[in-house]
């Protein structure tokens, strides 16, 4: 013969189910995210997209910098992470943009992507023309001849003008901004909301694809 469970035990197990119930909440849109009025083709199939647009001239972008570059440490293997470097038709900022494309072409990137915002931010040095961003990465051990040759070269003037391009589509009218899967914006009022509104974004977007794969 059954027994009723006691009072206790039935408090504790509704206090179970309702600490289940709120562990993953519906995210707001408008409020943790916002969605895109016309989704963007991604560069990756099969994959969760991430872009993180910026800029080296942003002060807020070099705040979130480190925590994004940690972030982006812990991401599943469906997940492909990117970042687009943004202009808004200011003149340094566009110099900046180039610079993030010609240290990529020089293979000077991953020494001096990090450094760029320290000098700029912390040392507050005045890198927002190409003479001045030549000398640096001389100056930084980089491949000043390398860089300055695609510095001013079509392809990298094409993927500044492709990159704003995309921005413009993307709707981003700040940075640094994160998108998701080409169809979302997240939002946050810090940037640790911002990055744990991007993981739920992700989480939703993965268990769409689920969802999706069942019916197939």
């Amino acid at each position: 013969m059954r027994t009723r469970p006691r009072l206790s035990t039935l408090a504790a197990l509704a206090l179970v189910a309702a600490a289940l119930s709120s562990a993953a909440p519906a995210q707001q849109e408008n409020t943790e995210y916002r969605t895109l009025g016309t989704p963007q083709p991604t560069a990756s199939p099969g994959k969760i997209e991430v872009i993180e647009f910026f800029s080296y001239g942003c002060p807020h972008c070099a705040e979130f910098y480190p925590l994004v570059s940690s972030w982006q440490t812990g991401l599943a293997k469906d997940v492909v992470f990117r970042r687009v470097p943004v202009g808004f038709g200011r003149p340094a900022w566009v110099n900046l943009q180039r610079a993030f494309y010609a240290l990529q072409a020089s293979g000077d990137f991953p020494k001096l992507d990090a450094a760029l915002f320290q000098a700029i931010h912390e040392e507050r040095q005045q890198l927002f023309d190409q003479g001045a961003l030549t000398e640096w990465v001389g100056r930084m051990g980089g491949h000043a001849d390398a860089f300055t040759s695609a510095y001013g070269s079509f392809g990298i003037n094409s993927q500044t003008v492709q990159a704003d391009k995309l921005a413009e589509d993307y709707e981003v009218t700040g940075v640094p901004t994160m998108a998701v899967d080409g169809r979302f914006l997240a939002q946050g009022s810090n940037f640790s909301e911002l990055l744990a509104n991007t993981d739920k974004l992700i989480a939703k977007v993965r268990a769409e694809h689920a969802a999706a794969a069942k019916k197939k």
